[in-house]
């Protein structure tokens, strides 16, 4: 599906924040709109800018031009032309961030985050950046972390001067307007509920919680309505003067870090950014660092226990080892994460993986901040697992101390050296916006020369940063945290802002000494890595046919296979990505079938790991993947020895056999798994309750569940022979490879499968699932609840019927046009969510427009909201004008002429043509000839037909999930207040009653006579 979510990306590591934008201001344009304080005296400018003496490394295959100069007021500054480019970009990083609030108000650094973009002196309007940006085919984002904060956006190359110019008036003038303030803390608090049933985000908070509580690592990072409003204000605290008081401290320029890609000349890119950036003030700041570490001895030895809100269980094992040795140049910490982390045969994964115990295993720094830095060993258990954590525990300790007895082998770290100079060297192009953030993040950390290469390019060979860390991954310098429900009756602590249940105790002396023996018996069973055979060497490329564009062909036809071929002329690197289809009619029967094959496909995965994990060091990558139609296999990485990989995966599947032990595992993973679908976030289960209500066939977490004990090892050895005895094959090679390569690979591949006697099917048995047709004028409603978040979920889906290259680009441009005004309207201005989205839901060869919002009010509400927006908007279509029509076209022409960045994304299209069997490999190209050819009156028509309130031929499906929880709005609203919706509507109750009295859709159709008349004679 593709979606446009007015949220912010978020992760554990960096709490991404929502860009958020509210109504003009209606408070005294004097008392309401005074910029900034200047509390620092503006730094005199020099008379030019100072550029980088020394080239800034890049990778050979990157042909952007790259500058680095630093500004007069001391702002660093990246350029990147990229004449190619169909977007532009811009990132600019601040070195502070959560660390940096004042103890007094927590989550004021996101807060600052948020608010910048409500208006400045020279763009007032509260909504005029992300306008802009919207209309010239852009968006943007900003993410707020411990110790930084980054502001990005991307925009039409046509456009970027002038978004550049609004972008430098959030850092020089923003208004922090006592009325959007007021209305943002809303926004931030949403932020916040949304992450409460995080278990990662819980699990960070308590490790904060737990370290030293005047150090500014125990912060509360994201804020609240309590934090940021109602005690600031009872306790005489001017929230509006501390918000300016922080912009003023630390967004200066002297210690900012701006990148800019745009398809103009350095020299003219230079000139842009003097232009506009020179006016963010010099306030001299002083660069924010942290040396003293918030776990100091009085912090170590400690055990803590979190209860999740998943059914998940884990231990993490925490050291804080020298900052210095964080060393990018080194990279003594990825050597120990290799190894620590390694899967392969003696690895501690291995031993863990043997015994019942783990799932899976990671190591490498944790928290590198500036000026302190922790390590972690984390594991995912089995249940088994977690009643012997002491032994799991102890075998940690035991094979840290092998490698500290072995001692640093550079030829080790040599192999690391190797393998990330070849990734270097063949790096893929980033997309604009990755590349403009990470540039102004790096920018902070390393030499500007270095911004590209750090992490890729190692120079040093340093044993005593490698010995230092080691030395430090001692019992004694030990902080050990188990997640898992089982933990809830010893759990006696709450923590105060994401109410997750916990505790702390310091670890028995004596249990410390245990570890630092390590005498567990079982050192034979732990080995150094061997060297990695998965190193390529061969970085030729295939001789090339200058007459293939991107469409493939089919090399070779059977009953048995249909293999596809398309030699990459386009990015010329030594890399190849093989995709293949096992088409089996029993992958999906019913609930029994689809949970066996989820084992099945799990067992294989877990069979290849130890093999399999020097691949993945090298390079190379592979999955499988179960599907409603059999398995999705890909194997990608450089094409000197990708055949090992792959034709190592076929011959796991062909000689499958189930080991006890790790079915055991499988079936504990899945069920947990299963269970904690009830936990997720309520936008993410109404989509689920679509995907139930709208596919043919399909099986819900609560059906595979009520079959997953009956899973046994007779049943899945049966289902694998019965699966792999009759099977269609369908393959695409793609990249640096032959023909012929192409083919040999194939054969050795499926050879594995016609020595057990694997046989065709028949064309009977190659069906696709279809779509559920809803009847013009039907009005339908499911509702779900949920128990696990405050927060509630309207869903609303407008069925458009088949894909064609026209309907697609309508329904595209109907959500583009959407995007910006469902934001304003339902987030902005009615503050219904946090989570407010628009997108285009296409299953099977059909598709629909879509939006939901996902907030604390009751979706019965919310949805007559959601019409009144959709009326109005359909009042907008109407009265625009022709001219006012293609100038938004043309924006949305513009987004959509992406250029296909890697062999990666190309290899995903093409796969997705043929996977989905419409075999449209010009689309692109086709769909953007309609686009010019859309005539105002037929959208509007469009709009009219399919979404507009008056039309009989709309086909409207909705999903309402309602929070029972304690302040949710199923227990706090009185369904007869709110207002009744526009029209009648039935309720689902029994969906598989209601599917069988339903109509389907046909599948797709080939509609290309001459596609498969490029077959050769070679068979398989």
């Amino acid at each position: 599906m593709k979606w446009k979510f007015h949220i912010s990306r978020s992760c554990i590591c960096i709490c991404a924040l929502a860009v958020l934008s509210v109504p003009s201001s209606h408070g005294s344009p004097s008392a309401q709109r005074s910029p900034v304080p200047n509390n620092k005296p503006v730094k005199a400018l020099k008379a030019s800018s100072s550029i980088l003496s020394r080239p800034i490394s890049k990778p050979s295959s990157d042909k952007r031009l790259y500058r680095g100069l630093t500004l007069e007021n001391e702002m660093k500054v990246i350029l990147v032309s990229d004449p190619s480019a169909t977007k532009a970009a811009a990132s600019l990083a601040i070195p502070a961030g959560s660390m940096n609030d004042p103890k007094e108000l927590p989550g004021l650094a996101h807060f600052c985050e948020h608010t910048v973009f409500l208006g400045n002196q020279k763009y007032a309007e509260e909504n005029g950046f992300l306008k802009y940006l919207t209309a010239n085919g852009g968006d943007r984002n900003a993410a707020t972390d411990h110790d930084s904060t980054v502001y990005y956006f991307t925009v039409s190359p046509t456009a970027l001067e002038g978004a550049l110019d609004r972008f430098s008036q959030l850092f020089i003038s923003p208004l922090f307007t006592e009325s959007a303030l007021e209305r943002e803390v809303n926004a931030v608090n949403s932020e916040h509920e949304k992450g409460i049933p995080s278990d990662a985000r819980r699990a960070d908070r308590i490790e904060t919680v737990t370290s030293d509580p005047d150090h500014a690592y125990s912060n509360f990072r994201t804020g609240n309505r309590d934090t940021l409003w109602n005690k600031p204000r009872e306790m005489g605290i001017d929230i509006r003067k501390a918000v300016m008081e922080f912009h003023a401290k630390y967004y200066s320029s002297n210690i900012m870090s701006l990148a800019i890609l745009g398809r103009e000349s350095l020299d003219e890119l230079q000139a842009l950014a003097e232009k506009v950036f020179l006016q963010v003030p010099n306030r001299n700041a002083t660069m924010p660092s942290w040396p003293k570490s918030p776990y100091g001895p009085e912090y170590m030895q400690t055990r803590i226990e979190i209860v999740p809100i998943k059914d998940i269980r884990s231990i993490a094992i925490n050291f804080p080892i020298p900052y210095e040795a964080i060393d990018y140049k080194t990279s003594s910490s990825e050597y120990l994460s290799v190894l620590i982390g390694h899967e392969g045969e003696g690895s501690l994964l291995s031993l863990l993986k043997n015994k019942n115990w783990a799932t899976s295993l990671t190591a490498g720094p944790n928290i590198p901040y500036r000026g302190f830095a922790t390590f972690q060993v984390s594991m995912g258990l089995t249940k088994e697992g977690f009643n012997n954590t002491e032994q799991i525990i102890c075998h940690v300790f035991e094979y840290i101390r092998l490698l500290r007895e072995k001692g640093p082998q550079q030829w080790f770290w040599e192999e690391i050296k190797s393998i990330n100079a070849i990734s270097y060297r063949f790096k893929d192009k980033s997309s604009v916006v990755n590349l403009v953030s990470l540039l102004s993040q790096n920018m902070i950390k390393y030499p500007m020369e270095d911004v590209l290469s750090a992490g890729y390019i190692l120079t040093d060979y340093n044993e005593k940063y490698i010995q230092d860390i080691l030395d430090s991954l001692v019992p004694e310098n030990s902080r050990v945290m188990f997640v898992a429900k089982e933990l809830e009756p010893k759990a006696h602590l709450v923590e105060k802002y994401y109410g997750a249940k916990y505790n702390v105790e310091k670890i028995d002396p004596k249990r410390i000494e245990t570890w630092k023996k390590c005498e567990c018996g079982t050192h034979e069973e732990l080995l150094f890595p061997t060297l990695n055979e998965f190193i390529p060497s061969n970085f030729d490329l295939a001789p090339r046919d200058d007459n293939v564009g991107i469409v493939p062909k089919i090399i070779n036809d059977t009953d048995l296979s249909r293999i596809w071929y398309l030699q990459d002329n386009e990015f010329s690197v030594p890399k190849a990505i093989v995709n293949v289809e096992l088409f089996s009619p029993l992958a999906y029967v019913d609930p029994m079938t689809t949970a066996l094959n989820y084992v099945f496909v799990h067992l294989i995965l877990d069979s290849l790991s130890e093999y399999s994990f020097n691949a993945d060091l090298a390079g190379f990558s592979y999955g499988v993947v179960n599907t409603v139609y059999g398995m999705d296999i890909r194997v990608s990485g450089y094409n000197h020895k990708l055949d090992l990989l792959l034709n190592k995966v076929f011959e796991s599947i062909a000689n499958f056999e189930v080991e006890p032990g790790r079915l055991e595992q499988a079936k504990d993973l899945h069920t947990r798994l299963w269970r904690s679908r009830r936990n997720e976030e309520p936008s993410k289960q109404a989509n689920t309750h679509f995907k139930y209500l709208m596919r043919e066939r399909t099986w819900s977490s609560e059906e595979l569940l009520s079959v997953i004990k009956e899973v046994t090892v007779e049943r899945v050895q049966a289902f694998a022979t019965d699966f792999i005895s009759r099977l269609r094959f369908q393959w695409l090679f793609f990249g640096n490879l032959s023909p012929e390569e192409s083919l040999r690979m194939a054969r050795e591949c499926q050879e594995h499968f016609v020595k057990k006697g694997t046989r065709s099917l028949v064309p009977t048995q190659i069906m696709r699932l279809r779509e559920v047709e809803l009847p013009e004028g039907s009005n339908w409603l499911y509702k779900a609840e949920t128990t696990t978040h405050s927060s509630s979920c309207a869903s609303v889906l407008f069925q458009t019927g088949m894909q064609s290259p026209k309907n697609n680009v309508l329904i595209e441009l109907l959500n583009q046009l959407a995007y910006e005004p469902s934001y304003d309207q339902l987030r902005t201005k009615e503050q219904l969510g946090y989570v407010v989205g628009t997108g285009v839901r296409r299953a099977r060869g059909t598709q629909g427009f879509q939006i939901l919002v996902q907030g604390d009010r009751h979706p019965a509400y919310v949805e007559t909201r959601i019409d009144n927006f959709l009326n109005d908007l359909g009042v907008v279509f109407q009265n625009m004008t022709e001219e006012q029509f293609v100038k938004k076209r043309k924006a949305f022409a513009d987004q959509k002429a992406h250029k296909v960045k890697s062999l990666s994304e190309r290899n995903g299209i093409l796969w997705s043509e043929i996977s989905l069997e419409q075999y449209n490999f010009q689309r692109q190209e086709m769909e953007g000839k309609e686009i010019d050819s859309i005539a105002l009156a037929e959208f509007v028509d469009f709009y009219n037909r399919h979404i507009g309130a008056a039309s009989d031929k709309r086909r409207r499906m909705s999903v309402h999930i309602i929070s029972m929880a304690e302040s949710g709005a199923g227990s706090t609203v009185d369904l007869k207040d709110l207002p009744a919706h526009d029209k009648p509507r039935v309720e689902i109750t029994v969906v598989p009653d209601w599917k069988k009295q339903r109509g389907l859709f046909p599948c797709m159709l080939l509609n290309q006579p001459n596609l498969f008349m490029h077959l050769k004679t070679n068979t398989v």
